[in-house]
């Protein structure tokens, strides 16, 4: 429920969920069908839809950003919260609107709401083809050429072993810049609000040999970051005997009984040190000092970090079942502030109106915020979901005005800490990695800094990927305006 993809970082759930999916980019190698893409929630649905495009590519598919001229059209879904479903809908009814021209259309669910829902998809409404979970991805081919004869197709089966290690991910809507790097599936947490457990199953670490092979493969293409991806990225653990289905070469006597986290983000880094390794999420429970202490000794791993809080008052933590209360919680935050320095970026997810959480629970929430100084966050309020613990055990009794009234307080909140911590950026000097134009005007160039703060500068003399030194001359509360005074310096 976190990393959305989108320009401003002060970001509440609605506006999330309106903005946050992306289509698929045009491909043309000439092959005889045409697969359309879309991609909603977290980061690590969009690089499913990395490895279901490679798999389909595989067998016969070119990509299309028109969904008019395509064979297949796939959403790959999010189930976090109900307006996610909703969405979602809504583009299934589009979508089956033209294939009444277009019968020979296959439309299929993908991901977290195909795991969910499952059969209820293709046998109540009938609004799909094709039916298939995160970890059914290899089925695909087969699933398309049965719905092509007339035949619905379900694969929802939850894997022990899946990680996709060895499949090449085809980079959807690149810049040619920056990338996503899936590093294990599933989670082993079980937070009462949350329906990822029961969509993507158990946790599995993937291979580190193949994780370093590609981040190596991205750096020889061009690409300059990289992104580490996972439910809960610090609990990363692998090794030869456990994992001995997964290994993909014979190099273990190389890697360490058990590599960890600390372990894998160090040998990320070691590719090049023109190479930015970032990493999400991390879970509070779980990241360590040596994570920390990792990164304070590479300069190419970015000093930030997603740290969820979800709420500010132990009793509301202990019923979401997060493990952890308030004060291990902040510190963690005094670690991270002690070993990486006040100028490393946290951001956070946070819920308002979890069951039963009182006006003054709500403070706490407030409270925590004020003490952490959160560079963004993005904030929700509750939605049950069908299935999760909390919505089996606990009554959804908080008003939904409350709700939203808490909700704004929060985002307001964030608006002025964000906006405090940007100014704190005015008159330094910062290296960004520039990523592509500026929404707002093709004289500008957007970047961002090790801190993840997006920093726009002029265009003149700059091209995507280049390393540049800048000084913040401005903010506002989302995001840093900057002069250049260096094109790719020594690093």
């Amino acid at each position: 429920m976190s990393n959305l993809i989108k320009d401003i970082d002060i970001i509440s759930g609605e506006e999330a969920v309106a903005a946050d999916f992306k289509t698929t980019t045009e491909e043309n190698t000439g092959k005889a069908k045409k697969l359309y893409i879309e991609s909603y929630g977290c980061q690590m649905n969009f690089s499913d839809s990395e490895i279901v495009a490679s798999i389909m590519k595989e067998n016969g598919f070119d990509t299309t950003s028109d969904f008019s001229q395509a064979d297949v059209v796939f959403l790959n879904t999010c189930s976090i919260r109900e307006k996610a479903e909703q969405t979602v809908r809504h583009r299934l009814n589009h979508f089956n609107a033209i294939k009444k021209n277009k019968p020979e259309m296959t439309i299929g669910v993908l991901g977290c709401m195909a795991e969910r829902l499952k059969e209820k998809l293709l046998e109540e409404e009938k609004i799909v083809d094709v039916v298939v979970g995160p970890d059914a991805y290899r089925d695909l081919p087969n699933l398309v050429n049965a719905a092509e004869d007339g035949r619905k197709g379900v694969n929802t089966f939850l894997s022990r072993e899946e990680t996709y290690a060895d499949i090449a991910p085809v980079r959807l809507n690149s810049n040619g810049v920056t990338a996503f790097i899936s590093i294990m599936r599933g989670c082993d947490n079980m937070c009462s609000f949350c329906v990822v457990p029961f969509t993507r199953g158990r946790e599995r670490s993937r291979d580190p040999h193949s994780i370093v092979a590609e981040a190596r493969d991205l750096f020889e293409k061009g690409y300059r970051e990289v992104t580490l991806l996972g439910q809960n990225v610090d609990s990363y653990k692998w090794s030869p005997e456990e994992n001995n289905k997964a290994r993909l070469n014979k190099k273990e006597e190389e890697v360490s009984d058990i590599v960890n986290f600390a372990n894998l983000l160090e040998m990320v880094a070691l590719v090049d040190p023109n190479l930015r390794v970032r990493f999400s999420t991390s879970h509070p429970k779980d990241i360590t000092d040596d994570v920390l202490y990792t990164m304070k000794k590479y300069d190419n791993i970015c000093k930030y970090i997603h740290l969820p809080v979800q709420s500010g008052n132990s009793r509301v933590l202990e019923l979401m079942n997060r493990t952890y209360d308030r004060e291990w919680y902040l510190d963690r935050v005094r670690a991270i502030r002690e070993i990486l320095g006040e100028e490393c970026g946290i951001s956070s997810d946070m819920i308002a109106g979890f069951c039963t959480e009182t006006e003054e629970e709500h403070q706490d929430t407030l409270s925590l915020m004020d003490i952490v100084k959160y560079d963004f966050s993005y904030m929700f309020f509750y939605s049950e979901r069908p299935g999760t613990l909390a919505a089996k055990k606990y009554e959804d009794d908080i008003p939904l005005d409350v709700k939203k009234r808490r909700l704004a307080e929060i985002i307001e909140k964030q608006t002025q800490l964000s906006l405090d911590r940007n100014n704190l950026d005015v008159g330094k000097e910062q290296l960004i990695l520039i990523e592509g134009t500026s929404k707002k005007s093709s004289e500008e160039f957007k970047g961002r800094n090790s801190a993840n703060k997006v920093v726009i500068v002029p265009s003149a003399g700059l091209k995507m990927g280049d390393y540049v030194k800048v000084k913040i001359t401005g903010c506002s509360a989302a995001t840093l305006f900057g002069e250049v005074l260096e094109i790719n310096p020594a690093l």
